[in-house]
């Protein structure tokens, strides 16, 4: 297949995030994770690479690549750190969707400061009573004069607080899917406030809060796509998150590969039973079960990013697919490195124990990987009835 071979501008663009991330995060990860620091000025020289609206057009500033350039950067990126690479992923996500489904206005205003990340977004679509179920979202926009006015808390919202931009869903019409509106809300409206940072697990390097919402007014020009966009919300964030999850897989993959370099380099120097470690024939099966799974991770994700930019008419099944498969099994391997390192592994200089916290997460957003099971199942069953 086409994709598995990097052209030349292939290489440079994931030689290009793979040297940054090496010299401007790697080295900075662990003190991140540590005193929970938010490196905006590190994710402000990635966009001045072009990593802040990597699928966004030119003729607004994007860099005009592929989901396939997409998720070798985030790759790259989170080799040194997956913490701050699924901050970067969420930030394009929300460019994405104001080039994509913004006026023409919206995407003039917006994207050239989203892709400088002079103005840093953040996207809101979870609720406290919301998460998986959506479509059930209780955030409100009722119109008023020439302004509408949202109400509403969004829950386990990344950057909530820092950014300047929300994307917030809200419903704008009945119950139901078709009901929902997405709108562009600048941080200092009167009305807008944040939570306190919830103590997480992993993904210290970025602050997570809840968004409130108390009569924010915007104005009518503040909902994505303008009066043509009422009622797409739930189309628009359900589009979003076919590449939201392939760029979550893509972190997940590159933590993965990070543990696995450092389990690998251990096990060559470690020497016990007379020998390197690397030389136990039980030591090697699971280096080989690790070896394994990220290379069809790689393999699924490539081809699950191929079929989105192609517009495949599987593209949804095979980005759940991605994201199902990559999440779980680089947090395995993850887990089984942090293992292989015995009491090293657990103590938070070898970093390992930091991939696992931070990768954790990512089986439950963008979808939980049992909503993947139902995603996949779904077309699954549709696949067989259309060939009975």
């Amino acid at each position: 297949m086409s994709f598995m071979t990097l052209d030349d501008d292939e290489r440079v663009i994931t030689e290009t995030a793979s040297a940054f991330a090496a010299k401007r995060i790697a080295p900075h990860a662990l003190e991140w994770d540590h005193t929970k620091h938010f490196p905006v000025d590190v994710m402000r020289e990635a966009a001045g690479l072009g990593m802040a609206a990597i699928y966004c057009g030119e003729d607004v500033g994007g860099s005009g690549l592929r989901r396939l350039d997409a998720v070798r950067i985030f790759e790259g990126l989170s080799v040194a750190d997956p913490t701050v690479a699924a901050f970067i992923s969420i930030h394009n996500m929300c460019a994405w969707m104001v080039d994509t489904y913004g006026t023409a206005e919206q995407r003039k205003s917006w994207i050239p400061k989203l892709a400088s990340m002079e103005l840093i977004a953040s996207y809101c679509l979870t609720e406290p009573g919301a998460g998986s179920d959506a479509a059930a979202l209780r955030t409100k926009a009722v119109r008023d004069g020439d302004h509408w006015v949202l109400d509403g808390v969004k829950q386990f919202i990344s950057g909530a607080g820092t950014s300047d931009v929300y994307i917030v869903m809200a419903r704008t019409g009945a119950d139901g899917p078709r009901g929902i509106s997405a709108f562009i809300v600048e941080k200092g409206t009167p009305g807008l406030s944040f939570g306190a940072c919830e103590d997480k697990m992993g993904w210290h390097a970025q602050p997570t809060a809840q968004v409130i919402l108390e009569g924010v007014r915007v104005p009518l020009d503040a909902m994505l796509g303008g009066s043509e966009g009422e009622g797409s919300g739930f189309g628009i964030a359900m589009n979003g998150l076919n590449g939201g999850r392939l760029n979550i897989a893509a972190c997940s993959l590159g933590g993965g590969q990070a543990a696995y370099d450092k389990a690998a380099s251990y096990l060559v120097d470690r020497q016990a039973f007379g020998g390197a470690l690397i030389d136990e024939p039980t030591i090697r099966f699971a280096l080989a079960d690790m070896a394994t799974a990220l290379e069809t991770s790689r393999l699924m994700l490539w081809r699950a990013a191929s079929a989105l930019d192609a517009d495949d008419a599987d593209k949804v099944a095979l980005c759940a697919m991605a994201k199902l498969y990559v999440t779980d099994s680089c947090f395995d391997v993850a887990d089984r490195a942090l293992q292989l390192l015995g009491g090293y592994g657990y103590l938070r200089e070898y970093g390992l124990e930091k991939i696992v916290r931070d990768l954790r997460v990512h089986r439950i957003l963008e979808g939980t990987n049992e909503i993947m099971r139902v995603v996949i199942g779904r077309a699954a069953a549709t696949q067989a009835r259309a060939s009975a």
